[in-house]
């Protein structure tokens, strides 16, 4: 099978789902965009910096997927529930919150943080199920 990522797809669901993810995180924290704030924080790079590697890391993330989904085990609208879930725990939860200090899954902050950063993004996958789905063979 000729497997070819669908570009504008990918980065469509990649903004719609990272506007989700922002937007599930207000919901939960009452903060906008604390995301991006943490990263220009971090880097010394500023806001805009911050707002640009969210939102290019999202775009980054679904085109990961989508050059992937193909190979992943499950029916459609799971797979990309089994992709984020495991870059979660990979690279949110092993990696990037200790180097914050936050401890493996973010323990030093509180059972919630590794709860919400899995909720967040599982909301950030909802727009791969619609957007990303593989083509049915009429075979």
């Amino acid at each position: 099978m000729n497997h070819r990522i669908n570009w504008k797809n990918a980065i469509l669901a990649g903004i719609a789902g990272t506007l989700l993810f922002d937007i599930f995180g207000f919901v939960m924290t009452g903060k906008w965009w604390d995301i991006p704030a943490l990263l220009g924080e971090k880097t010394e790079l500023g806001f805009a910096y911050g707002v640009a590697a969210h939102f290019g890391n999202g775009m980054l993330l679904a085109i990961l997927y989508a050059g992937i989904k193909s190979s992943l085990w499950g029916p459609q609208w799971i797979r990309p529930f089994l992709f984020i879930t495991v870059q979660t725990i990979a690279l949110v939860w092993l990696f990037m919150f200790p180097l914050l200090g936050a401890g493996v899954a973010g323990n030093k902050m509180g059972a919630m943080t590794a709860i919400g950063s899995i909720l967040r993004h599982w909301v950030y996958v909802i727009p791969f199920v619609f957007l990303l789905k593989e083509k049915e063979s009429g075979a």
